[in-house]
């Protein structure tokens, strides 16, 4: 007896180090086929959850799967992280692991693009930007979205230090000097536009700011400008939709979902059409 219960243990064990070690040869595999199809620098992270990965896959259903990835683009300095959770996908698993299938059912879909603080920096061209949430302050009426089809997704204060200008006759504050300042911005989301636009001057400080400078009423318009940007999404992965940005530890998220949809792997990077 003591023999049989020592060869089941040894041979659950097996089992489990054989079902690992296909799930990690599969990731490995959906990995490669990822970044060749999207033509990434480097393979994504993906994870399969799900224990045991064999039920699944002889199911032809996995339950979620995790994908991460860094991508450039032309437009956007740095590279810009890219997620995606994949719930309910349906594929066999010979198609999975070989490469096959470019096209594949899915249940639901959530996709995320974030911006990290260091590129928003490089994309304001104020390098020491930080951005903070703030809660909102006004309503014009029109639930939020400025009646001209845009949703309000949040009100930040950008806080960064603008450089002087070229020969220090045009720096913002009319001293020649550099100083530190801080605004008021709202985070739009356009259709496939992510709008940030700065809208006044902030009086207060936020809680991990230092006290920034009091700008001339006459340079304040100059000010605003500087802090005013349009991100493109060109699409989340998978060609989903966005349908939310936010503002979350300095970064700039932006969500888009989809439900019972079919995506392409060739789409994993954003503008990928």
């Amino acid at each position: 007896m003591r023999k049989l219960i020592i060869g089941l243990l040894v041979l659950a064990g097996l089992v489990v180090v054989v079902d690992f070690g296909v799930a990690a040869y599969t990731e490995y595999r959906v990995s490669r086929t990822l970044r060749d199809g999207a033509d990434l620098s480097a393979d994504p992270e993906v994870t399969i959850h799900g224990f045991p990965f064999f039920a699944q896959a002889l199911d032809g259903r996995f339950e979620t799967v995790d994908i991460r990835a860094s991508a450039k683009r032309p437009d956007l300095p740095g590279e810009i992280a890219l997620e995606a959770t994949l719930t309910g996908v349906h594929l066999e698993l010979g198609d999975l692991s070989d490469g096959r299938v470019r096209n594949i059912p899915v249940e639901r879909v959530s996709t995320r693009m974030r911006i990290e603080p260091t590129e928003l920096g490089r994309l304001f061209g104020i390098p020491d930007l930080q951005v903070h949430s703030r809660p909102a302050d006004k309503s014009d009426g029109s639930g939020g979205s400025g009646g001209s089809g845009m949703t309000t997704a949040g009100a930040l204060v950008l806080t960064g230090t603008l450089p002087e200008q070229t020969g220090g006759t045009a720096a913002p504050f009319g001293d020649g000097e550099s100083e530190k300042v801080s605004v008021m911005a709202d985070l739009l989301l356009d259709g496939d536009q992510v709008r940030i636009v700065a809208t006044g001057m902030y009086k207060g400080t936020p809680a991990d700011a230092t006290p920034t400078a009091v700008i001339p009423e006459a340079e304040r318009p100059a000010v605003l400008e500087r802090f005013t940007r349009t991100i493109d999404t060109e699409e989340l992965p998978f060609g989903v939709r966005p349908t939310e940005a936010f503002a979350l530890g300095g970064q700039i998220v932006v969500e888009g979902r989809g439900e019972n949809v079919t995506i392409d792997l060739d789409r994993l990077g954003i503008g990928r059409r």
